[in-house]
């Protein structure tokens, strides 16, 4: 045995309701040296931190049930050392700051790789620099409307009707404004 193989590895919970990315997330941390615990919900992951808390953890803003930046706070309360990378396909500035807020080191958007998110890591807030990334990043107003109407859409299961109704829009109206993807900016 090497020194290597007796350094003891760090700790990370992956929280993901999404099984395939949540696997694909912790065979690629494991191929770089972490310790990973998988949970598909808050109660999941509040249950393995109580057990035995992680030095990292990445967790999903949208789950069934309560929600990541829930889970980001009950993390923080539970061990206040523990850095947290939120992670989201819908992303916004809102949810953004309030996570930071919360005690997370930082906030990305989907897709983002597994080198991604421990660069987040390594940006861990301490000196502001989550915070400063996140406004540096502000979207345009095609994005962040784009996002809304994605939110809502995905609040309404996927119904466009439904969707339209509480966006005070016509259905024809929205179905247009969805064949439209809007850059990354």
């Amino acid at each position: 045995m090497t020194v290597e193989d007796t350094a003891p590895r760090p700790s990370i919970l992956l929280v993901d309701d999404d099984d395939r990315f949540r696997s694909r997330m912790a065979q690629a941390f494991e191929e770089r040296g972490y310790e990973v615990q998988e949970a598909e919900t808050y109660d999941t992951a509040v249950t393995i931190v109580r057990d035995e808390s992680t030095e990292l953890a990445v967790v999903d803003l949208r789950m069934p049930g309560k929600s990541g930046l829930e889970l980001v706070r009950e993390l923080h309360r539970i061990d206040p050392s523990t850095r947290v990378v939120v992670l989201t396909g819908y992303g916004s500035i809102a949810t953004a700051l309030e996570a930071v807020r919360l005690g997370a080191t930082h906030y990305l958007t989907k897709p983002a790789d597994v080198d991604e998110l421990i660069a987040a890591f390594d940006r861990d807030g301490r000196d502001g620099t989550a915070q400063e990334t996140v406004a540096a990043e502000t979207p345009s107003l095609a994005r962040v409307e784009w996002e809304h109407i994605q939110r809502v859409l995905t609040d309404c299961g996927g119904n466009i009707t439904k969707a339209a109704e509480k966006l005070g829009i016509h259905r024809r109206s929205l179905q247009r404004k969805l064949s439209k993807f809007p850059s990354r900016k």
